[in-house]
């Protein structure tokens, strides 16, 4: 089993999961670099000796020799640079390879918990930092450091030559340190604004059919391309000052190279320096500028990097890895609720307050309750959706939070009310996707058949094999749901909570549902029903009412009818409601005169009792 470890012991978890990756190879990355450096000076000890020393002996053999000895150079700086995209590129793979499941991982948890709406992002910042790490940006980086190198042989050519190379790498680093204080600020405020248009874009495209259906479109475009406007704003701030600056580091650059020769011709016109020196000199000042101007064009990408590093540290501190524990035995579906509390995310206000009560295995229970009561949110914690923030919810006397939510997963069956259903096939969908094997697909068709809904399969074009478009493209509204069902009792779970499980079927499919949960309660499992139809909450071992969040009548269903009934006209109350009914006090007139009639009618009908 599986549980959370603490934010606090996870601050550098993304670092530590990197860091192994990185290490090893940025040696690689380190070595190969500092060799091409110290070949980079090929070039300028060639055109040293070539005007020095073979234009002033007229020596064509010396030219020969030094030609081939500089194409071999060169020959090797080329394998070593192949290999250094190599190392980048597997760099950027295994980095991939490593963050991939956990990411994923923490941003299910995220989009769980309902706590970060915009979760998705993690995947695309994985991308933005894989591709930073196997661009040109990361060889800036390893460059830069060499350019003291290229100084010191400038220098001892001479000190006038060396202090203009200097002057303009200084020149060039105040630069780069401009373009980040100044972009930077811009660039996290267009991201910002970046995602939050994106998240409301893909919310309106998501319920197409109802801004379609109510000429929604032009007022929520409008809205979009508000935030979208700012974004384009911000981003085209930063981008135009970084393109000025970038724009003059380019001429500085330039009118550097141009000074040098200058100066070095001047040089030489005074007999300090040879005319080979002066050549030199130019090719070298040309090394000592370009690691900085290469930082300055790619620090946009490293700034982006940097906030999605900072982004994926945030997800992981708030939904860190698991770590296995001892896996539980499989449960016989006993529940007990003590003072079970849910929070609304990120406030104090509470979905479901104290709530006590108990389900001992093979038994139904119908949930009752006025719209925003809590039954929705009271379906997702016994499946095991969602976990208490205060109290404790047990099945078979362990704490949900014990279970392993993959362990416990085979264990329930959940219909959620929102249907949805995966891009696959019929058959995955029903067998939760999991990996075909010998017996799986007699627990299809079971599960198919228990849900009524096999005869329904088979009318589709390929049968079990029709592939579904994403959330169950090609269905209607009831094919889904009943195709969701089949998916919740895929090898009878222990435990099965229905969420409203009529709301989208027709009459035939109505008196499926009913024999299927017939079915369930004969075979033995736990069931909890949330629905407002008296026909399926008929032979429910209890009921719950809520309001509010709380319980407001939990038992038999005549305890919970008698509770929940209007008082006397005569004044005078049952004598078996006394218990019962003071805890109604001030129960809302509106959920009794809804609910109450016709469950009660039920009742009197199918059991004999009013």
């Amino acid at each position: 089993m599986k549980v959370f470890t603490s934010g606090q012991n996870n601050e550098s978890r993304l670092k530590s999961l990197i860091w192994p990756v990185f290490r090893q190879r940025l040696g690689h990355l380190a070595l190969f670099s500092a060799v091409i450096n110290l070949l980079m000076l090929a070039p300028a000890v060639y055109m040293l000796q070539v005007y020095d020393r073979v234009l002033a002996s007229g020596n064509e053999m010396t030219l020969l020799m030094l030609t081939l000895m500089v194409l071999v150079l060169f020959a090797f700086m080329g394998v070593l640079e192949w290999l250094r995209s190599v190392v980048v590129i597997r760099l950027g793979t295994r980095l991939d390879l490593t963050l991939n499941r956990t990411l994923f991982n923490a941003v299910y948890q995220a989009r769980l918990s309902r706590r970060q709406q915009n979760a998705e992002q993690a995947l695309n910042d994985l991308t933005q930092l894989r591709q930073f790490a196997t661009g040109n940006a990361l060889f800036a980086f390893f460059d830069a450091p060499w350019f003291p190198l290229y100084l010191l042989v400038m220098f001892l050519f001479h000190p006038l030559l060396g202090g203009l190379a200097l002057l303009g790498a200084v020149c060039l680093i105040a630069l780069a340190w401009l373009n980040h204080k100044i972009a930077e600020p811009a660039l996290d405020q267009a991201s910002q604004l970046s995602l939050q248009a994106n998240q409301q874009a893909g919310s309106q495209l998501r319920n197409a059919d109802v801004v379609a259906a109510m000429g929604m479109l032009p007022d929520l475009t409008n809205r979009w391309l508000s935030q979208h406007t700012q974004f384009l704003a911000w981003q085209n701030f930063a981008s135009e000052r970084s393109g000025q600056i970038s724009a003059a580091s380019r001429a500085l650059r330039l009118a550097l190279q141009s000074l040098v020769l200058g100066l070095g011709a001047w040089l030489v016109l005074q007999q300090q320096i040879s005319a080979g020196m002066m050549i030199a000199a130019s090719i070298l000042m040309g090394r000592v500028l370009a690691p900085i101007d290469l930082l300055i064009a790619v620090w946009k990408q490293y700034s982006s990097a940097r906030q999605a590093y900072v982004r994926l540290e945030r997800l992981l501190q708030h939904y860190p890895a698991e770590e296995q524990r001892l896996a539980l035995p499989e449960p016989s579906g006993e529940l007990l609720a003590q003072g079970a509390t849910v929070l609304l995310p990120g406030s104090r206000t509470a979905l479901l307050k104290q709530l006590n009560f108990a389900l001992n295995s093979g038994e139904s229970l119908g949930v009752l309750g006025a719209s925003g009561s809590g039954k929705s949110t009271l379906a997702r914690l016994l499946s095991g959706a969602l976990t208490t923030d205060d109290g404790v919810l047990r099945i078979d006397g362990a704490d949900i939070r014990h279970w392993d939510q993959q362990q416990l997963g085979r264990y329930i069956g959940y219909l959620p009310q929102d249907v949805q259903l995966f891009s696959g096939t019929v058959a995955d969908n029903i067998a939760r996707f999991s990996a075909p094997y010998d017996s799986r697909d007699e627990d299809i068709v079971s599960a198919a058949r228990m849900a009524g809904v096999h005869e329904l399969i088979q009318q589709l074009p390929q049968g079990y094999d029709t592939w579904l478009g994403d959330q169950g493209q090609g269905l209607s509204g009831g094919q889904k749901q009943r195709l969701a069902l089949a998916r919740a009792l895929f090898r009878l779970p222990r435990i099965i909570v229905l969420d409203e499980p009529d709301a989208s079927l027709d009459q035939a499919g109505e008196m499926a549902l009913l024999q299927t949960l017939q079915r369930i309660r004969q075979a033995g499992r736990t069931l909890i029903m949330v629905s407002h139809k008296a026909r399926l909450l008929d032979g429910v071992d209890k009921l719950m009412v809520l309001e509010q969040g709380r319980v407001q009548a939990f038992g038999s269903p005549q305890k919970v009818l008698d509770a929940i009934a209007p008082p006397s006209t005569s004044g005078a109350a049952a004598p078996h409601t006394a218990s019962t009914a003071a805890p109604m006090a001030g129960h809302s007139s509106t959920l009794t005169d809804t609910l109450m009639p016709s469950i009660s009618l039920s009742y009197s009908s199918g059991h004999g009792e009013s």
